[in-house]
């Protein structure tokens, strides 16, 4: 799958920036450095002037790039999504067994990500707490159902859409497939949140996963309401 991946670009909605980052070696810098500083001081506190300064280039030629820190999050995140969705999509193509490929579907969905050498510029590792801990503030806004109706979350609904198609496989007559798929989805980064910062909260920890829980989760519901 590496190998498959290594061959792919990341596509995201144009529309998200105005000069696509992955053409050239500053975009590209300013993608990289980006995570890592939002890891470091959260994205409340982050600003184009403090990205600058760390990657040695004027704020304004950040600016050429994105609009504003709300479209670069919205960048972070749909590259997020896109390639979880890339994994999961190779990962589950060629299964047969509609159990499996839903237990397969939400491992790669739930699961603690670990370092990908496929996209040089991307630490998927600190990517990844970056959407745990940021993600609700690039749809919490006032313009959201604009940005929605623009395509900023289709690849996020998608990777949904998908998973709800493998939930009707497994069980055709369950009345809720959306909400349980966005559940999973959603409850995955609240989940890895607990485990970090709330442990009494959760009974995830390092023997027990959040994969754990959404497996037991997601095919108890399902056996129940048959």
């Amino acid at each position: 799958m590496k190998t498959l991946l290594s061959n792919l670009r990341i596509d995201i909605n144009d529309k998200i920036y105005l000069k696509d980052p992955q053409s050239s070696d500053l975009g590209k810098r300013i993608i990289e450095y980006s995570i890592k500083l939002i890891d470091d001081i959260g994205f409340d506190s982050f600003t184009f002037k403090k990205l600058g300064t760390l990657i040695g280039s004027n704020e304004s030629s950040i600016y050429r790039y994105f609009d504003s820190k709300h479209k670069l999050l919205l960048y972070l995140t749909s590259w997020y999504w896109t390639w979880l969705e890339y994994q999961l999509v190779f990962s589950t193509t060629n299964m047969s067994n509609s159990n499996e490929k839903l237990e397969k579907a939400i491992n790669i969905l739930t699961k603690t990500i670990e370092s990908d050498s496929t996209f040089a510029h991307i630490d998927e590792v600190t990517l990844n707490r970056v959407v745990i801990n940021e993600y609700s503030k690039s749809y919490l806004t006032k313009e959201v159902d604009e940005e929605n109706k623009d395509g900023y979350f289709a690849i996020y609904k998608r990777l949904v859409n998908r998973l709800h198609d493998m939930i009707k496989d497994v069980n055709s007559d369950y009345k809720f497939p959306h909400s349980l798929a966005s559940s999973v989805l959603e409850g995955a980064l609240h989940q890895h949140f607990l485990k970090d910062h709330f442990k009494s909260l959760t009974d995830c920890n390092d023997k027990t996963q959040p994969s754990d829980y959404f497996n037991h989760l997601v095919f108890n519901v399902l056996s129940t309401n048959k």
